[in-house]
């Protein structure tokens, strides 16, 4: 089973209001200098081989569902096998 990513944010022409909301509030807490635009993560386990087919269908869902092309920009991508995303444990 393979695993693939759809990065999905604002075009940089949108506002984000979510984005200005979490920039604030980081500036409030102490984290200044920071700019924050907020996006979506998919993750879409895909049965079986992923071939360029399956990538390509995979880029259509994303397309026609899960990103709305008019205001938001996509990227797809296959994540590799036994790897995690990174991240930062305390």
């Amino acid at each position: 089973m393979a695993r693939v990513v759809v990065d999905v944010m604002p075009k940089p022409e949108i506002l984000d209001p979510q984005g200005k909301a979490v920039t604030g509030a980081l500036a409030r807490l102490g984290f200044a200098g920071v700019s924050v635009r907020q996006g979506k993560r998919f993750e879409l386990e895909v049965d079986g081989e992923l071939t360029p087919e399956r990538l390509a269908e995979v880029h259509r869902a994303a397309e026609t569902l899960l990103a709305n092309t008019v205001i938001e920009s996509f990227v797809v991508h296959a994540e590799e096998p036994g790897t995690a995303p990174a991240q930062v444990v305390d």
